[in-house]
């Protein structure tokens, strides 16, 4: 059953449960977020809703996070006291967890039981065994979850990189053992179904990094994904080639590369400068890793661009390279920020030039290779938006699997006994983290922020005496409005002008007797505030009115 990452790429989260109705226990797997957009004024994450978990807390058992990607785990610290469940993942996920925790005012205490690759845990009625698979952050896992019904492979994150700079090969001796002993349902990541062949190899991007800072004539600048600690080593092993130092800007960078180092999956490599050695080290000879790639505007290469770095800067003859893909809804910042750098002389470099990145999901000769080790009986295609499921749903079709099933968050999925059948459809959608704030859109006032980032805000307060007559002059405050409406340049032609207008005269529209209604009072100036505005500019201002009687 998903709550989120299923008809959505990120936000990863779903409830396996087994036995009936009335005598049902559950685990989860992932608690992932999501990232807001402009739309979102002031969000800061968009999490899965877990009302059914609240609702049914007594019988789930535990949480398993398949891997340390934000999508999958970056939930949890903000939801765990709503659940106060039992935490299982790899070593390097519970390092990135308890960095979390360190680094994050007011950040939960979480019990993590650590289990690796190859471990079996057992979780309520679950028997949960993990499986070594790759991708592109240490330790992601696969999860074989065996019930008295059957086993079902949770496939999380992975493709097939015979070559990784870091981490294991998938286990695909392990998944062909598990198919031979018969698998109920594969649950598999869909976010390459569209692709053809297979992925190239973390090594081959070593290499073609290498090539790429070999021929830079300045410093080399390189913005990936945080999280990706394999591309990290990557770099790193291609300056190294070459002569160069790598200096690490972005605080999650430093926390990612921290808890490799900590777990020995920089072993081998120099040890990352400091941004303080920047003017020391010359520009031929250093190598940049930044956050940013996805245009964060607080993010290292946005300061950069902008010139707004309090210790780095950006030289011409330097080369920025975005070893990362692009985000659907994404492209309009990073598109700004390279424009600013190729205004600075800078060289942009992007994987349409070289092989600087790849994808950490399969493409449909991995999948392919999948199901043929796996063989399940029931296809259930998730992680990814409508076309990448429907796709995925083809393929596994196409290479035999009788029964597909096409689900989306929310659904209920049997996959035993009997066919595969949506039995039932429980509550989902997002909730928001507002600063130190959790709920819904309307409890933490998105849509009022929204209406006054389109339209701007009008406050008017005016007080009247025993007798009713008006006190003073009405205060106002006026925010985000134009200075003059678009017909003219005279004084009367002020948005102040036209508000104040608008309140007197309304005041002096109603009759003393009338005025008694203050309610009435106050909602006629605030229609009347409105109005005047949109007649002179076409938008109508969130407007609030205090009228008062001393």
């Amino acid at each position: 059953m998903p709550l989120g990452g299923v008809g959505e790429i990120g936000m990863n989260m779903a409830l396996y449960g087994y036995g009936s109705a009335k005598d049902r226990q559950w685990i989860i797997v992932d608690v992932g977020v999501t990232f807001p957009g402009p739309e979102l004024p002031g969000v800061n994450l968009i999490l899965p809703d877990i009302q059914f978990v609240e609702e049914n807390i007594k019988d789930i058992k535990g949480i398993v996070i398949t891997h340390a990607h934000e999508d999958h785990y970056g939930a949890l610290l903000s939801l765990w006291p709503k659940m106060r469940l039992p935490v299982y993942c790899t070593p390097f996920t519970a390092g990135m967890l308890e960095s979390k925790m360190v680094s994050e005012p007011g950040a939960p205490e979480i019990p993590l039981h650590v289990f690796k690759a190859g471990e079996t845990v057992n979780i309520g009625d679950f028997e949960v065994e993990a499986i070594n698979v790759t991708h592109s952050i240490p330790e992601p896992v696969a999860l074989a979850i065996k019930t008295p019904l059957g086993k079902v492979i949770h496939t999380g994150d992975w493709k097939m990189d015979p070559d990784p700079t870091l981490g294991n090969v998938t286990d695909e001796k392990r998944l062909k053992e598990l198919g031979d002993e018969g698998i109920l349902a594969l649950v598999c990541d869909s976010t390459n179904a569209m692709r053809d062949g297979v992925s190239p190899t973390e090594t081959a991007v070593s290499e073609s990094l290498e090539k790429v800072i070999s021929d830079a004539p300045g410093r080399v600048l390189i913005t990936t994904f945080s999280s990706n600690a394999g591309r990290i080593r990557s770099i790193a092993q291609a300056a190294k080639k070459v002569g160069r130092k790598v200096m690490l800007s972005g605080r999650s960078l430093r926390r990612v590369a921290d808890v490799s180092r900590e777990l020995g999956y920089l072993d081998g490599l120099d040890e990352f400068v400091d941004e303080e050695m920047f003017d020391s080290i010359p520009r031929k000879e250093l190598v940049m890793i930044l956050t940013g790639s996805q245009g964060e505007n607080r993010a290292a290469l946005a300061k950069l661009a902008f010139d707004k770095h309090p210790r780095l800067s950006i030289t011409p003859g330097d080369s920025v390279v975005f070893s990362s893909r692009t985000i659907p809804g994404n492209e309009k910042p990073i598109i700004e920020i390279k424009n600013e750098l190729i205004e600075k002389g800078v060289e942009i470099i992007t994987d349409n030039d070289a092989l600087v990145h790849v994808s950490g999901h399969p493409r449909i000769g991995e999948l392919k290779n999948m199901y043929k080790l796996v063989r399940p009986t029931i296809a259930v295609p998730v992680h990814g938006e409508a076309a990448h499921l429907v796709a995925h749903g083809k393929l596994a079709a196409s290479f035999g699997v009788p029964d597909v099933a096409h689900v989306r968050n929310g659904n209920m999925l049997r996959l035993a006994p009997g066919p595969s059948e949506i039995v039932d459809d429980v509550p989902f959608g997002r909730t928001y983290k507002d600063g130190h704030v959790i709920g819904t859109f309307d409890d933490i006032g998105v849509r009022e922020r929204r209406s006054i980032s389109f339209a701007g805000l009008i406050v008017v307060s005016a007080n009247f005496d025993v007798h009713y007559n008006l006190a003073d002059e009405p205060d106002m405050v006026i925010e985000g409005l134009p200075y003059l409406d678009g017909h003219g340049s005279s004084d009367e032609d002020e948005m102040e002008v036209i508000i104040y207008s608008a309140v007197m005269g309304t005041i002096k529209s109603f009759p003393k007797n009338r005025r008694k209604d203050l309610a009435k009072l106050r909602e006629s100036i605030r229609r009347a505030v409105r109005s005047a505005v949109n007649e002179r500019w076409g938008k109508k201002p969130v407007t609030h009115v205090f009228v008062n009687r001393f």
